[in-house]
């Protein structure tokens, strides 16, 4: 039986195999774009960063905020004390567009993440042209080679690249590509069912010097003090904002939670 993961990710190979465009001529386009600003140190705080998510769909739940303001909830994350912001460009499955990107940068400052199944060199470059200054690689949804390869590619346009893992086998190939931008993604993308001990479980094999982010099932403030409090730099929080009657305010109270010491763990 098909997984959610399979079916979007076959509908993104397809795309990426008929798109022709020239890979040089998008690159330097890429090249000549404006500065990225700097996703990873933004989340290096003295207490927890959040990455706030524009998130209008879920292939699971369905609608969450399917008429929102791209541009004017970024302006509301930003001044909620939101380190970064994630936008989901994925249109069939999550009802977001490389538009909502470009609303986005054109109303904040911060530094921003495309979401969405970066499967091609493409996708990165694409990325880097509407604005974004970082990308997300799944660890599950690619390769060795092509891992390496899209992450050498945005590191070399000057895009961060949050690798997503989801235990402690991805871990290795994320760290076997040089990724310095980790993310455990709590949210089994095969069922889509949310492991809310498994963030804290694949930190323990995090080595020093990684930037740790907890992604999915960051549900409020109790759950972003107690991924602090075992060691995250940062969470990823969309459903939780985009379906809060103020998610400015839902925000605000996740930013800043003392974190914690994580244990030491050698290469």
């Amino acid at each position: 039986m098909a997984t959610y993961l399979d079916e979007i990710l076959a509908a993104h190979r397809a795309s990426a195999a008929v798109d022709h465009r020239d890979l040089d001529v998008l690159r330097r386009q890429a090249e000549a774009a404006a500065p990225t600003r700097d996703f990873r140190a933004a989340l290096q705080a003295d207490g927890l960063s959040v990455i706030a998510e524009i998130k209008r769909r879920s292939p699971s739940k369905g609608d969450l905020a399917i008429d929102l303001d791209a541009g004017e909830l970024a302006v509301t994350y930003a001044a909620a004390g939101a380190a970064c912001l994630s936008v989901l460009t994925d249109a069939s499955f999550f009802g977001g567009s490389l538009a909502d990107l470009a609303a986005a940068r054109a109303a904040v400052e911060i530094p921003l993440l495309r979401k969405d199944f970066t499967v091609a060199p493409a996708d990165v470059l694409d990325a880097r042209l509407h604005g974004a200054d970082a990308i997300l690689l799944i660890v599950a949804a690619l390769d060795d080679a092509e891992l390496v390869s899209l992450h050498e590619l945005g590191t070399s346009l000057g895009l961060a690249c949050l690798v997503e893992v989801h235990d402690e086998a991805e871990l290795a190939r994320a760290l076997g590509a040089g990724a310095t931008l980790i993310g455990v993604n709590q949210r089994d993308l095969r069922s889509f069912h949310v492991d809310t001990d498994r963030a804290e479980r694949v930190l323990e094999a995090f080595p020093a010097g990684i930037v740790a982010v907890a992604e999915s099932g960051v549900r409020d403030e109790s759950d972003a003090r107690r991924l602090a409090a075992a060691g995250f730099d940062a969470v990823l929080v969309g459903e939780h904002l985009v379906t809060s009657d103020d998610p400015g305010r839902a925000l605000a109270a996740m930013v800043g939670h003392e974190v914690g010491r994580r244990p030491m763990v050698s290469r």
